[in-house]
């Protein structure tokens, strides 16, 4: 069973940048971030293959980056220019999919990214 383990996230105010980090207890192809805001469904932020296909959700291209080192099966996602809606607690997840996208097979535990205005 893969364990995904998160860290990062918090307070920031508006415009501010925040990192996450995800590691996965063994190699997996997809890795990925999805949030879920109070009232809203879980979306989709960004998903990143082993060999580094990426996809976005449109609300975070140009802002958000991710990225992962294969070496440490850890996943990053660089959020800068945040938004009071970019508001939500953020999952870290993997899967086997040949895509980046619905790709969500396990969950890590979630962390809180709060965005003051």
């Amino acid at each position: 069973q893969v364990q995904l383990v998160e860290s990062g996230g918090g307070l920031v105010q508006a415009g501010g940048s925040l990192r996450l980090s995800c590691v996965a207890s063994v190699r997996i192809n997809v890795m990925g971030w999805y949030r879920q805001a109070p009232g809203k469904q879980r979306e989709l932020v960004a998903g990143i293959t082993s060999f580094g296909h990426t996809n976005y959700a449109d609300s975070v291209k140009g802002r958000f980056t991710i990225s992962r080192d294969n070496a440490k099966n850890t996943v990053y996602l660089q959020m800068n220019s945040l938004k009071p809606e970019d508001t939500a607690v953020y999952y870290c997840a993997a899967g086997r999919a040949a895509i980046p996208e619905d790709f969500a097979d396990v969950w890590g535990q979630g962390t809180q990214v709060t965005v003051s205005s």
